[in-house]
């Protein structure tokens, strides 16, 4: 797998800002086999950061309705990236 391929793309949201300015945590939406390590080696690929800490969150998919017909969102996973102190956060997330 790709390092494209483990990240999806980065979860720009208030509490991402949030953490990323607070915490020096990057939130990413990755691949659902995607493992902790493939997760760190990608980031750290990309970015040219060091990774202290890697935490993955899988949520379901819902059931979503348009009058009638129903159907269900896609299963996903989150990864929350903690960086090591020091490196610089990439500024991907600036609105």
């Amino acid at each position: 797998m790709t390092i494209y391929g483990v990240l999806k793309r980065p979860l720009v949201t208030e509490k991402g800002v949030d953490k990323k300015d607070n915490e020096r945590t990057l939130c990413f939406e990755v691949a659902l086999d995607a493992n902790k390590t493939q997760v760190k080696a990608a980031v750290e690929k990309l970015f040219k950061v060091k990774v202290a800490e890697v935490r993955t969150a899988t949520f379901d998919g819902k059931i979503r309705r348009r009058g009638r017909f129903a159907g269900y969102r896609s299963d996903w996973k989150k990864a929350y990236v903690r960086l090591k102190e020091g490196q610089k956060v990439p500024d991907f997330a600036e609105i």
